[in-house]
Parts: C-alpha cells; sequence; structure tokens
C-alpha cells in the first residue's frame, strides 16, 4: 500500500478556501502591524508567499519584529512559544475589547 501524502496544504480545503465572491484589496498587502501591537494569524488563500502554517489559523500574537516584508509573531500553543513568520496579508490586527 503506498504511503499518504502529508505536505503543507494537507486537510485545508476549508480552512485556505475562500467565498465565491470575496475580493482582495491592496491594504492587505500594504498593511502595517506596528511592533508590540497584537495580530490575528488569518492566512490568505490567495497569496502563498509569507504565508504560516495552517495550524496556526485564529492564534493571537504579538508582533516581535520585522524581516523584510514579513513580520516576526511570537505565538503560544501547546504551552510553548513559537515563532512564526509572515507576510502582512496573512495577520490581522486585533480588535479591542469594546
Amino acid at each position: 500500500m503506498a504511503k499518504r501524502s502529508h505536505g503543507f496544504r494537507h486537510k485545508t480545503r476549508q480552512k485556505l478556501s475562500s467565498a465565491s465572491r470575496s475580493k482582495f484589496t491592496v491594504e492587505k498587502f500594504l498593511a502595517d502591524h506596528p511592533i508590540g501591537s497584537r495580530v490575528v494569524v488569518h492566512q490568505e488563500p490567495s497569496s502563498h508567499k509569507g504565508m504560516p502554517h495552517p495550524r496556526f489559523r485564529g492564534i493571537v500574537g504579538i508582533v516581535t519584529g520585522k524581516r523584510g516584508q514579513a513580520y516576526l509573531v511570537e505565538l503560544k500553543t501547546g504551552g510553548k512559544l513559537k515563532t512564526v513568520i509572515a507576510r502582512p496579508e496573512h495577520l490581522k490586527p486585533l480588535k479591542p475589547d469594546a
């Protein structure tokens, strides 16, 4: 029997798909996230560059630095701190509580 593939986008049909009517804007690609701000990891399926692993979808992290056009985001998952490198289109600013 053949060994099953477990690639980067394994089991992500729902996670990495967008609504048929949704549009992406240039604003997402030019977004600025200051160091120390809190962001949510949310992959933009139309852009593959700088996409963090789908397991980090929906996790809140803190921007700790910038590397080229991408941001360094520190996340806590599984009781450990991890650093993810993601471009701005894959990050959303966390809305403050009202």
